[in-house]
């Protein structure tokens, strides 16, 4: 389980350094904009996307 966790963690955190690492300016550029939505915009944003991970999550248990 543990490996697991870590291995997710990983995986997150090349995933997350892909984007600024590939095109900077995209990336300062989709933030500027998120500085620009208001608190619930970007709270449903977050759960739309925790929603997503543990759907699929759960197909990939599935298999």
């Amino acid at each position: 389980m543990h490996d697991a966790f870590w291995i997710a963690l990983a995986l997150l955190l090349v995933l997350e350094g892909l984007m600024p690492a590939i095109h900077p300016q995209g990336w300062r550029r989709m933030f500027t904009q998120l500085l620009e939505l208001d608190d619930q915009q970007i709270r449903k944003v977050g759960l739309l996307s925790m929603v997503l991970g543990l759907v699929l999550l759960w197909v990939l248990q599935a298999l």
